[in-house]
């Protein structure tokens, strides 16, 4: 498959969008977000959002920076990774092995993201003083340098990735076959490794049962994923109302004590 000059034009715009409104706080900077769109725009939705799922999953573990740490970045899987499984299908790559030779760039990718940081740094000071002096244009730029700066760097990314098509298909030319299907294996597991991070943080006695009903229910139920959902949902309604019912039992109880009852 080949992408277009109006197809990577559009996938700069996107991804420039994508990874500056991450500034905004509107969560566009995620991997089933970047994947959707990019399948969107080679059109190949459903490759994209199996990229999307895959890398959302574990980027629920190693997404999450813990303390000091800084995670991987989700232009890597988001953009090269799903332009990598959609144009290379023919050639083997599979979701799960783009998302392990996309892992690189993410690293990549993230320290770009710092560097970019630290170039604003100094921004807030700087546009303080374009106030003072009277310099409104000026402040102007200072206040949306960093989102520029964001915005093009990820539409450089996502252009250089439509573009690199063949330096990608020469590198996986050289990839043994068996080495695709063990990088196809780790992809696949990385998704688990994520879930289990993030697992390890939030697991608490009260949700293992509730763990434990999943795991039985995708394992040897063979249920699809939104009758698992629904499932969730009946078990979540009824420790809602009971709570509900807890809180009025306790409420009764206050104003009766309240009375002298």
């Amino acid at each position: 498959m080949e992408i277009s000059i109006m197809q990577a034009i559009l996938l700069a715009l996107v991804s420039g969008f994508c990874f500056s409104g991450a500034l905004l706080g509107i969560y566009t900077n995620r991997v089933i977000v970047l994947s959707f769109f990019v399948g969107l725009i080679l059109g190949d939705v459903q490759t994209g959002l199996m990229m999307g799922a895959i890398g959302e999953l574990a980027f629920m573990g190693f997404g999450v920076g813990a303390g000091g740490t800084v995670p991987p970045n989700p232009l890597g899987p988001g953009v090269v990774g799903t332009i990598m499984a959609i144009t290379l299908k023919n050639q083997g790559i599979t979701p799960e092995s783009a998302l392990a030779l996309s892992y690189p760039f993410a690293v990549l990718f993230q320290l770009i993201q710092t560097f970019l940081y630290t170039l604003s740094a100094s921004t807030p000071e700087a546009a303080k003083k374009a106030i003072r002096d009277g310099k409104y244009k000026l402040f102007t730029f200072y206040s949306h340098g960093t989102f520029l700066g964001f915005f093009i760097t990820g539409a450089v990314i996502a252009f250089a990735a439509a573009y690199s098509l063949d330096a990608f298909r020469a590198f996986v030319d050289l990839i043994p076959e068996q080495l695709v299907t063990a990088l196809s294996i780790a992809g696949g597991l990385l998704p688990a490794i994520g879930f289990a991070t993030i697992l390890s943080v939030m697991v608490t006695k009260e949700v293992i049962p509730y763990i434990i009903l999943g795991y039985i229910a995708v394992s040897f139920l063979d249920l699809p994923v939104m009758a698992i959902a629904l499932v969730g949902l009946v078990f979540a309604l009824i420790d809602y109302n009971n709570k509900q019912d807890n809180k009025e039992v306790i409420q009764e109880i206050e104003e009766g004590e309240e009375y002298g009852i």
